[in-house]
């Protein structure tokens, strides 16, 4: 077994390799960017070199750095995670080159997955299904048009060298074709350098299963599948394992695929292939095809862990390390059921842009497995992917996950920026997911219901104004009296409230002339005659209520003034902090409400900024290259006359 190795990333996939490295008794080198300095990565590692400023390209994507680091430490290995260097084969080289062990496949275990056409020629070779379409190497546009044509609409365009959703476009009719592939190929050059797609028929009423395998080389073995099929724009947001409605017969089918795919290509390590399943007329054993190989550690490993009782980052260090498979296919089985949610920094209701901010109070439930590479006090920032956390659970039955699930959300307590937390609450009630009737459209064909914004509850409300006045503090909310004027109004940024402190531990708040009694009594909140269990938390962004969905009520500034209410319209500022990818549009020129005016790169994806109204170009603010902060104004039209 190794003494020390170097983990190759950042991040909560850093701290996951940290825990079991620890937990054998294998010290762990971090290594860090100049906007990671301070990250919890570094903080839990034995060591941790500098590599580089913020942008991936001048730290974590710099495979030379991180080998250089590797030599200097000691390390004898290096663990690349996922993303990044994961599955960089001429990294791959270099590290075996430099005399270290790539935890992980080999160079040309990677190179022969790498691109999605001629992985799915491999694995039809060695007998695993594949869906129908054009995987051949020309790209003259008119050529894939009539490719798209024979596969039959709808299609997928998916960028060859592709993964995470980003290249990949559904074109439904012929006429979108031409606009669609266009947008793929400038997603996939810039994602990965490589403009080449393929077409692919689109199933109509798909699911997303993939079957976990890990190899030695030469022999392979599957730890069963995961269910990923809850997804939005090909993103990943809730996995399970096992799938539901799985059968015997398919887990063998797929199971016995998968691993055929993993030894043809003399497959080392943990690896994910992923199939496409027609769920039209349920699960069977002819309905599923390859869709790729992850040749890495997937984000949504914890759920197999937690169903087979495997920790797959220790099985990646003891084969790394020489030893054998740990376990036979015959050792291995299920128990339970998992779930996890993936957590983000994102404003839901902007169309899920990635956000930043500090995290001003962060708390996980007690009752979950939490993944997570952030502390509270930390920074989200726009250099990298906005995770805050995996929520994980498990339970007996597929249906005690869920709810343990859902439960761990409601108990989960983030403020300092917008999180999808209450999109993940939504999808734990939605009816059809907690009666296993899940595949690729559910979130899409639900979206305004999943993403409506709940009116807050009065008693939240009136919580909040109580955390606003500062008596939210168990300690003191027995003297009230001692110090508070008996009648105040509360301002914050949006909106006010009438208190009077009645006695000790007891309080009316009116809102909107409604009032509200309060009382602190048995430890705790009670709100007009009932008992209230939500938790009030005062930060140094505002003041948070959780328990059931969050609100967040912010000081008012005496100092912020509001924009004229006809500007937002008339100019359109950057959502994030990002790089501007492309100008749509020239001063002058008119536009009409969605045209789209210029693309911005953040967060690893493209955004498209469109007009909020009808108008001309007055001005354009930005060019193609400039890397812009977010309330960057960007493109400002012309006012509308009187």
């Amino acid at each position: 077994m190794f003494q020390k190795i170097l983990i190759a990333n950042r991040g909560e996939i850093a701290c996951r390799v940290i825990d079991t490295a620890r937990r054998l008794g294998i010290r762990t080198v971090a290594v860090f960017s100049d906007a990671d300095r301070a990250a919890r990565h570094v903080a839990m590692a034995d060591e941790a070199v500098q590599i580089g400023g913020p942008a991936p390209k001048d730290s974590y994507l710099r495979g030379d750095a991180i080998i250089r680091a590797a030599l200097d430490t000691g390390a004898q290995a290096i663990h690349p995670g996922y993303g990044f260097l994961s599955e960089n084969p001429d990294f791959v080289d270099a590290v075996t080159a430099a005399g270290l062990v790539f935890i992980g496949p080999s160079a040309d275990a990677i190179r022969a997955m790498g691109l999605k056409d001629a992985a799915k020629a491999l694995m039809a070779q060695a007998g695993v299904p594949v869906v129908p379409g054009y995987h051949g190497e020309n790209q003259d546009p008119a050529y894939l048009e009539e490719q798209a044509g024979q596969v039959g609409y709808p299609v997928l365009i998916k960028a060859v060298a592709g993964g995470g959703g980003k290249g990949m476009r559904l074109v439904e009719r012929p006429a979108d074709f031409a606009a669609a592939l266009q947008s793929a190929q400038g997603e996939a050059a810039t994602a990965f350098g490589n403009p080449a797609v393929l077409i692919e028929k689109y199933i109509q009423q798909p699911r997303h299963i993939e079957v976990q395998v890990f190899g030695d080389g030469t022999k392979a073995v599957h730890l069963f599948e995961r269910d990923c099929s809850l997804q939005r724009r090909h993103q990943k947001v809730i996995e399970e394992a096992p799938a539901p409605g799985m059968t015997p017969e398919m887990r063998q089918a797929m199971g016995d695929a998968a691993v055929r795919a993993a030894e043809a290509i003399g497959y080392a390590g943990a690896g994910t292939i992923e199939f496409i399943v027609d769920g039209s007329q349920g699960l069977r054993p002819d309905g599923f095809w390859f869709m790729e190989m992850n040749t890495r550690l997937q984000v949504e490993h914890p759920v197999t862990e937690a169903i087979t009782g495997v920790d797959l980052v220790e099985w990646q260090l003891r084969v790394a390390s020489g030893e054998p498979l740990p376990a036979r296919q015959d050792d291995l089985t299920i128990n339970g059921h998992a779930f996890e949610a993936r957590l983000y920094a994102e404003d839901v209701p902007a169309g899920f842009l990635p956000a930043t901010g500090r995290l001003a109070h962060l708390r996980f439930a007690d009752d979950a497995r939490n993944e997570t590479g952030v502390r509270q006090g930390d920074t989200i920032s726009p250099w990298y992917d906005p995770m805050i956390a995996k929520v994980v659970t498990w339970g007996k039955t597929r249906a005690i996950a869920l709810s343990k699930l859902e439960a761990a959300l409601v108990d989960t307590e983030v403020a300092g920026t917008v999180t999808n937390i209450d999109f993940l609450i939504a999808l734990a009630r939605h009816d059809g997911f907690r009666k296993g009737e899940v595949d690729t459209g559910l979130i899409a064909r639900d979206l305004d219901a999943l993403v409506a914004a709940s009116e807050p509850q009065p008693a939240a409300r009136a919580l909040a104004v109580i955390g606003l006045a500062g008596l939210a503090d168990p300690q003191v909310k027995g003297g009230m009296t001692l110090w508070q004027p008996l009648r105040r109004t509360i301002h914050w940024q949006g909106g006010q409230a009438v208190l009077e402190v009645l006695g000790p531990g007891a309080a009316r708040v009116t809102l909107d002339g409604q009032p509200h009694e309060v009382r602190w009594q048995g430890d705790r909140w009670w709100v007009d005659g009932s008992l209230c269990r939500h938790r009030i938390t005062a930060h140094d962004s505002g003041v948070s209520v959780f328990g059931a969905g969050s609100l967040h009520l912010a000081p008012l500034d005496p100092l912020d003034r509001q924009a004229d209410a006809g500007a937002g319209a008339a100019l359109t500022l950057s959502p994030m902090p990002g790089l501007v990818k492309s100008v749509e549009v020239i001063a002058g020129q008119a536009v009409k409400t969605g045209d789209r005016l210029c693309v911005l790169e953040a967060m690893k994806m493209e955004h498209s900024l469109t007009a909020a109204r009808d108008g001309v170009v007055a001005e354009v603010l930005a060019q193609a290259g400039d890397q812009v902060e977010a309330g960057a104004p960007l493109i400002r039209l012309e006012e509308e006359d009187a």
